[in-house]
């Protein structure tokens, strides 16, 4: 038998936590119909029925104000109109019972299926709130109410049990059975709806909630340091900065193994299959350019590992409340935070976050300036040029320069997405006046089983998406690159013939007239015409500039060992002997990587939100304009 249950409630219930422990890693990360925000799914079983379960983003109604809300309402609506659901688990935060109800009215006033986790009742308990959940009950028809702590996984085997017996019957709305036919109309009506909602519940919680102590002693010290407006920001930069000095320290080892693992496989499939075009294909190709970007998974890994703890812990809600004030001047506000910071994860997932943003010209200025933050395929580049030009040494005995290199990395991007920002609030024209509201969720001690879920699926995906990506580039450029006009010209040779003749230099192949060609636009920048290859394989997505550069110099070399690129880069000179790879051009290729818009999927979405090719457009022609002559005035000062 299988039923399908959704998950709703308000942003930062534990919602995450209870989806994550109900499904552990069977989750998939899909879009809804038609739209491109996240739509996460998961399955579990309970003896022989099979859940699919649904996470709908956190809403705090369902009167839709943001695009994120209008995807809940709509999937609500169905599930109304079409039984979409057999269940909805509705997660409520003990803590805030009033703003929690609200939203849970709502839907059981819609008729809809429920079911009440409660969660952080610990919380509450130690702030002396005390609740009669039984005569709560008695206001919602007897709706099946089941204590949760995910964190710990207490109540899940309750809640797993109560889905499969409950058997929900509405008996009377909560407040109104008109919510039906005012959901679709003037705002006014549903304002009066959401005023008397609140008057009701407000009346029932007088009867019901108690509070002893008024105050969280315990956060609202810690908040007293954390959003200090000078220790704050202290402590903001220096956890910023411990993140990336950790990356570098930790993921040293876990590298090495990597690239031995590709060593081996690379000598068991030369031992195992004849010279020929199958394994120079195989070598010099496939397992190149998946050497070539695979190795930076430690480095992928950490940095999810150190944001997923902050997002946990609920210190990301404070660094987003720091940052409110120096948003504004910039046309921004601390909502704009959320996206930015999702952009160092991937561009994608931040500018689906601003569909939480109200005001049309701060969403827009978010949209086009996101894809400035450097993300996780950023790293990959990073990492590489970074090990080939920046010293592996301390400075001071304390700050790995390695690590002070990518962390600069980052400050650029983001600085430059506040002076682009910055520029479009004079440009872009607008009367709206927009409002930052922001809840800070209690502190808590991050869960790792969550975190560690969140590296496996971005890892996974990082894995699945860009590999498919890299294989098929790292293909097509064996191909380019063992294969010339001279390799098909001789008529007295067959196909195959020729074919079997990939001993051409590389500078005669498809790949080397192409480089060629474009070398001299790249050359004020330090640019070889390999590295020009690179950059044009690298817009189908930025971390292929990795998987191009290995798979070239592999195909050169004809060399078995796929995994050592930095050192094949180092020694590469130009027609003068001279490095090809100075500081001068790692830092310029930085600085280019740092702002040019190398994501075709990233324009994808940009248009799909804005719904107009005006706006991708114009981002990658600023974006482009920004990477050349950054990358130029980069060159020209470290020569």
């Amino acid at each position: 038998m299988n039923k399908r249950i959704a998950l709703a409630g308000n942003p930062n219930t534990g919602k995450t936590s209870l989806f994550n422990k109900l499904t552990g890693l069977h989750q998939k990360v899909g879009n809804y119909p038609g739209v491109t925000v996240d739509k996460k799914t998961g399955v579990f079983k309970v003896e022989d029925t099979t859940f699919t379960l649904t996470d709908l983003p956190g809403t705090y109604s369902l009167f839709p104000h943001s695009k994120d809300e209008e995807i809940v309402f709509e999937a609500l609506k169905k599930a109304s109109e079409n039984k979409e659901f057999d269940k909805i688990i509705y997660v409520l935060d003990a803590n805030n019972i009033e703003r929690n109800l609200l939203f849970f009215s709502q839907l059981h006033d819609m008729g809809l299926p429920l079911i009440l986790a409660v969660t952080m009742n610990d919380i509450a308990e130690r702030k002396g709130i005390t609740i009669d959940f039984d005569a709560l009950k008695s206001c919602f028809s007897d709706v099946t109410i089941v204590y949760v702590n995910p964190r710990i996984g207490l109540g899940i085997d309750r809640l797993r049990e109560a889905l499969k017996t409950d058997n929900y019957q509405q008996k009377d709305s909560f407040y109104s059975e008109e919510i039906k036919s005012i959901i679709l109309t003037d705002k006014a009506k549903q304002q009066e709806d959401t005023n008397d909602r609140f008057r009701k519940i407000r009346q029932i919680l007088k009867t019901i909630f108690r509070q002893e102590k008024k105050d969280n002693i315990q956060n609202s010290g810690l908040d007293k340091i954390l959003v200090h407006p000078v220790f704050g920001y202290l402590i903001f930069f220096f956890l910023m900065f411990l993140m990336f000095q950790m990356v570098y320290s930790i993921s040293e080892k876990p590298m090495e193994w990597i690239e031995l693992l590709f060593e081996w496989i690379s000598s068991t499939v030369n031992s195992l299959l004849p010279e020929g075009i199958l394994r120079s294909l195989l070598v010099n190709g496939v397992l190149a350019g998946l050497a070539g970007t695979l190795v930076f998974i430690p480095q992928i890994a950490l940095l999810f590992f150190f944001i997923g703890l902050l997002e946990e812990s609920g210190y990301m809600s404070r660094a987003v409340f720091l940052l409110d004030k120096w948003m504004r001047p910039f046309g921004l506000n601390g909502r704009s935070v959320v996206p930015l910071v999702s952009g160092v994860a991937c561009a994608i997932p931040g500018i689906m976050a601003t569909r939480t943003i109200s005001d049309w010209k701060e969403r827009l200025i978010t949209i086009l300036v996101t894809p400035l933050i450097s993300c996780s395929a950023r790293i990959p580049v990073y990492i590489l040029l970074i090990g080939l030009v920046i010293p592996d040494k301390t400075v001071g005995g304390v700050f790995h320069l390695q690590a002070l290199a990518l962390f600069s990395m980052y400050f650029l991007g983001f600085a430059g997405a506040l002076l682009v920002a910055f520029l479009f609030k004079f440009i872009l024209k607008t009367k709206s006046l927009s409002v930052f509201m922001l809840e800070l969720p209690e502190l808590k001690v991050p869960l790792l089983r969550n975190v560690l879920i969140q590296i496996y699926m971005k890892v996974k995906t990082f894995v699945l998406e860009a590999g498919k990506i890299i294989v098929a580039i790292s293909i097509v450029l064996w191909f380019l690159s063992s294969y010339g006009p001279s390799s098909f010209s001789k008529k007295e040779m067959s196909f195959s013939e020729k074919l079997k003749n990939t001993d051409i230099p590389i500078e005669d192949s498809y790949v080397g007239i192409v480089g060629k060609s474009m070398e001299p636009a790249i050359k004020p920048l330090g640019y070889d015409w390999k590295i020009g290859i690179s950059l044009i394989t690298s817009f189908a997505a930025r971390e292929v500039f990795v998987g191009t550069m290995s798979t070239i110099y592999s195909v050169e070399t004809e060399d078995d060992d796929p995994g050592r690129l930095i050192e094949r880069m180092r020694q590469e000179t130009d027609a003068q002997g001279k490095p090809v790879y100075t500081l001068a051009t790692g830092l310029s290729l930085m600085v280019f990587y740092t702002f040019a818009m190398q994501c075709m999927s990233t324009m994808a979405i940009v248009k799909r939100e804005t719904k107009s090719w005006k706006w991708p457009l114009i981002q990658f022609s600023f974006m482009g304009f920004m990477a050349y002559f950054a990358a130029m005035l980069t060159y020209n000062i470290f020569s």
